[in-house]
């Protein structure tokens, strides 16, 4: 008896696994996807990459093209990051001299950050707050929505020429408050004017993102809050703002990513002189190509794109910005 169930015990264990097969059927319906997105976002960042080390000389006046330079190395980065122009006899770095585009990287960088953290954190409070009326079950919700929409519709370059006449010496703006503000020449007040512009346009946007997270809480658990005797900051701290964090930092990211390459504003309400007191990073990216200095342009659309990569990698690494979820409801790390 004992040595028929060693032998059944010895075919159960020579029976080989079933080897499961590789399913091909994801690969055949992301590649296609992939491969596109590698061909119209990879090439470029690799090409800029690339031409971003090579010297430039400019465009030949007798055929109109783009002339190569050779290989520069990090010639243009020290450029842009040092404010160094080439060396001296000794062999030492030569500082720029005032005029330069080199010397207004730092102050457009400056600039650039200001006014992503203010847009932003504005944007993010005033969507919130948005999101939470037109959440409400009042009279008009619809119609509320719809409106609230409309700056976010309006395209950028027609929201600049709009808030620039508000802003005008006799505009709006100074006609109402009776003041007489600079708001397109003085330091200060045209900063105030872009971030007010663009807090105007894009609050909406923010709200969208957050009302979509605001409607996955259920009912249910705001009533069994205010049965257990909860304020109306208790369910707002205890669990709105828990629950709606998921939409919230993805409203966040892409708000900043989006605000880290502004161009649009203040080059149509200001100036598009990269010495103004209101350039961003891009312009001065714009402003080489303009010249014909395209490989010193990559250099900087580089720093741009490394600029946008470690606050996105920040944000979804440490910041919780991080909603890939697999089937079971848990995150998924990002490692």
């Amino acid at each position: 008896m004992t040595a028929n169930v060693l032998s059944i015990d010895d075919d159960r264990e020579s029976v080989p696994a079933p080897v499961k097969k590789f399913d091909w059927r994801p690969i055949w319906m992301v590649g296609p996807a992939l491969l596109l997105l590698a061909v119209i976002i990879g090439y470029p960042i690799l090409r800029a990459l690339y031409l971003s080390f090579r010297a430039d000389r400019g465009i030949d006046p007798s055929t109109g093209m783009f002339t190569d330079g050779g290989w520069a190395g990090f010639q243009h980065y020290l450029y842009w990051l040092t404010q160094t122009c080439g060396t001296t006899a000794t062999g030492e770095p030569r500082t720029c001299p005032p005029g330069t585009s080199a010397m207004d990287f730092w102050p457009a960088f400056q600039n650039t950050i200001i006014f992503t953290v203010t847009t932003v954190s504005l944007e993010t409070l005033l969507g919130f707050a948005m999101a939470v009326v037109m959440g409400k079950s009042i009279w008009g919700r619809s119609l509320l929505r719809a409106a609230v929409l409309v700056p976010w519709a309006i395209p950028t370059a027609v929201t600049a020429k709009l808030w620039a006449f508000m802003f005008a010496d006799r505009g709006i703006v100074n006609s109402l408050t009776g003041a007489s503000i600079s708001w397109t020449t003085d330091p200060f007040w045209s900063r105030v004017a872009i971030i007010a512009a663009d807090v105007w346009k894009t609050a909406p946007f923010m709200a969208l993102l957050i009302l979509a997270g605001l409607q996955m809480i259920p009912g249910d658990v705001y009533e069994a809050a205010r049965v257990d005797g909860a304020s109306r900051w208790q369910q707002l701290t205890r669990i709105t703002l828990p629950l709606v964090k998921p939409a919230l930092m993805v409203a966040i990211l892409f708000r900043t990513l989006d605000a880290l390459r502004m161009y649009d504003l203040p080059v149509i309400m200001v100036s598009p002189n990269s010495a103004s007191d209101t350039a961003v990073v891009s312009m001065l990216v714009v402003n080489e190509m303009r010249t014909g200095n395209f490989n010193s342009a990559s250099a900087v659309s580089t720093l741009v794109f490394l600029l946008v990569f470690v606050v996105a990698f920040v944000m979804v690494k440490w910041l919780g910005a991080n909603v890939v979820e697999d089937r079971t409801g848990k995150k998924e790390e990002i490692r």
